[in-house]
């Protein structure tokens, strides 16, 4: 039970979170490249053309090509989940609580103290749930990092729940 988490004050439904199920969610990020890549905001357009044209032209120059890899693609993505860095966004939470209109902040309780942010600011948190393909035991559940990455070195640690006020 220490590893639960809940969302709960001034909201419609109080939500309960377990980060040791997260390590199967789709949505979750690697840390150790999401706030490098995070700073190098690009035209989604032109990303999406480059990829396509580099598909193309490797159909061109080598033909169709089926992926005779699909076997250590999956083997590969078990050894990642297996010893990655993992966080996962705070808003779908946050949003299926769903604040009351009048909602202006969120409080984060910590161990030793808490901390305020704007709910518009809470939107952006990251939930860091796994370190080196293990749960966070010693200090956790979960570290939080601002969504900018400004935390990076400091992150919220000991994280006991959330209130939205």
């Amino acid at each position: 039970m220490e590893n639960i988490l809940h969302i709960s004050g001034n909201v419609k439904f109080t939500i309960t979170l377990d980060p040791g199920t997260w390590i199967f969610d789709d949505r979750k990020v690697d840390l150790t490249t999401y706030f490098s890549r995070q700073n190098q905001k690009s035209d989604l357009n032109e990303e999406y053309t480059k990829s396509v044209s580099k598909h193309w032209d490797r159909e061109i120059m080598e033909g169709a090509i089926f992926p005779p890899t699909l076997k250590t693609e999956k083997q590969f993505e078990k050894v990642k989940v297996m010893t990655g860095t993992f966080g996962i966004k705070f808003e779908p939470f946050l949003r299926n609580s769903e604040p009351a209109s009048d909602a202006k902040a969120l409080i984060i309780h910590a161990k030793d103290q808490d901390y305020e942010l704007p709910l518009e600011d809470a939107n952006e948190l990251i939930l860091k749930f796994a370190d080196s393909g293990k749960p966070i035991k010693e200090d956790g559940p979960v570290h939080i990092y601002y969504g900018d990455g400004s935390n990076q070195d400091s992150p919220i640690k000991n994280v006991k729940g959330f209130t939205v006020k």
